[in-house]
């Protein structure tokens, strides 16, 4: 039996590496959408600490000075936090573009793999029709002399 060549073997290398590729810059994608997710949390959470010390600073002595600084902070926070969600929007859909490159490489390397799939049963069908020829080469030839 003879071996198995497939001729585009190196297109399907190729399709392998390009998956492994778009699989690493999908990760990195979500890397940062998650750094950006928790950029956006940790502005939240100050936010609110400084709603909290606003109403603490309105429980007790009123100092005016305090409870505007307070305000404009909370204020600064609310368009920082505004900055943030803008930016958590970009990385989901830069991660959504990550992710069907993926889908789309991968598509095309099972197609690869399908082709390569058939070709191998090809190469089956005609390794077994070159052996029953053989085999009744063979038999004509063993049954011939026989004859004689």
């Amino acid at each position: 039996m003879s071996r198995f060549i497939y001729r585009m073997q190196s297109i399907l290398n190729l399709k392998y590496k390009l998956e492994e590729q778009a699989k690493m810059e999908f990760a990195a994608a979500r890397i940062r959408l998650d750094e950006e997710e928790e950029k956006l949390d940790v502005l939240f959470l100050r936010k609110k600490s400084y709603e909290e010390e606003g109403l603490r600073l309105r429980e007790h002595t009123l100092n005016v000075q305090d409870i505007l600084d307070n305000k404009n902070a909370i204020l600064q926070f609310d368009e920082y936090i505004t900055i943030q969600q803008i930016e958590v929007r970009r990385a989901e859909m830069f991660l959504e573009e990550k992710r069907q490159e993926l889908q789309e490489v991968m598509r095309e390397r099972k197609v690869q793999e399908k082709l390569r799939e058939k070709a191998f049963e090809v190469f089956l069908q005609e390794e077994n029709a070159a052996e029953g020829k053989e085999v009744d080469e063979l038999t004509s030839y063993t049954y011939g002399r026989r004859r004689r």
